[in-house]
């Protein structure tokens, strides 16, 4: 079980989401590496989710070797998830445009609790997570947090349990 801010979210309901992603569109995502978005995205391209770059203020062409794209509705084809990198009050602009898309999830990251734009998501049929990061959310069911002697409460011989 996880609770964090009286936010609950079951542990099957986060490991069902990241082991059907297969591509995530990351809006706010750095082109600076010493980024909270950028470590992230680097992360998750690494263990084979598809990243998709999403920075409106941007001038690079591509960051960590994908295209980069100014808002989601420029997107070639829909992601399977929104992962929100943006300041609060920008929340429920990208989270109507995720909608329009009909992306699978929309995920918000640390610190980001938008309860409006989870009924909108809710009502949409489209999974929702706010506070979390998929990065340690990864870390923890593959194990990996373990690595860094953080206590997981995951226990297995497998040496990483959502490698595709």
């Amino acid at each position: 079980m996880t609770l964090k801010n009286n936010i609950y979210y079951a542990d099957d309901y986060i490991k069902k989401i990241l082991f059907t992603t297969k591509s995530i569109a990351i809006v706010g995502l750095s082109d600076k590496e010493n980024r909270p978005s950028n470590f992230a995205a680097s992360y998750l391209k690494n263990r084979g989710y598809k990243i998709i770059p999403v920075n409106p203020v941007t001038n690079k062409k591509t960051i960590l070797g994908e295209k980069v794209y100014k808002t989601i509705s420029e997107l070639e084809f829909i992601p399977d998830m929104v992962d929100l990198f943006v300041k609060k009050e920008k929340i429920l602009t990208f989270v109507k445009e995720a909608v329009k898309i009909k992306t699978k999830t929309i995920w918000l990251q640390l610190g980001l609790i938008d309860k409006k734009s989870e009924k909108i998501a809710n009502t949409a049929n489209i999974n929702f997570i706010m506070n979390r990061c998929p990065k340690i959310e990864y870390a923890k069911f593959s194990g990996e947090l373990g690595w860094a002697g953080v206590n997981s409460n995951v226990i297995s011989n497998k040496r990483n349990l959502l490698i595709k």
